[in-house]
């Protein structure tokens, strides 16, 4: 099980520092050390991305991130307060869905699942840049 090429092209001409594994029978994509916009408890977190066996036919839903975050004045961020371990670290899970129809296998990739998710990230923390 890997990424579809397409998506390793894209993580390195980004320039993540990734790591892709299996885990309970998902794919996994861990990228370390994402910049996060200002308005947050932090300036820089790893993310994981757990697959389904069969993406990028299917979507993925819901991302996980380490450290927690919350607003830089100690905000709670909604959908976020469940935490689960996964390679023995604690991730704080986003629990965000795409709309049914809304991921179009073949077009979509983790270029646009990344594009949904620095969105978020701003939107948590009060962001527009």
């Amino acid at each position: 099980m890997d990424l579809p090429v397409n998506d390793h092209a894209y993580l390195r001409r980004e320039g993540f520092d990734y790591e892709v594994f299996e885990d309970g029978g998902m794919l996994c994509v861990q990228l370390s050390r994402v910049a996060l916009p200002s308005g947050l408890n932090a300036t820089e977190a790893d993310i994981l991305l757990r697959l389904a066996p069969l993406y990028d036919d299917v979507p993925p839903d819901m991302w996980w991130i380490n450290p927690a975050l919350t607003t830089a004045q100690g905000g709670t961020i909604p959908a976020t307060e469940h935490h689960e371990t996964y390679r023995d670290r604690v991730w704080q899970r986003w629990s965000r869905h795409l709309p049914p129809g809304s991921w179009l296998a073949g077009i979509d990739s983790l270029e646009s699942y990344l594009a949904l998710i620095q969105a978020e990230l701003r939107t948590a923390a009060g962001s527009t840049e």
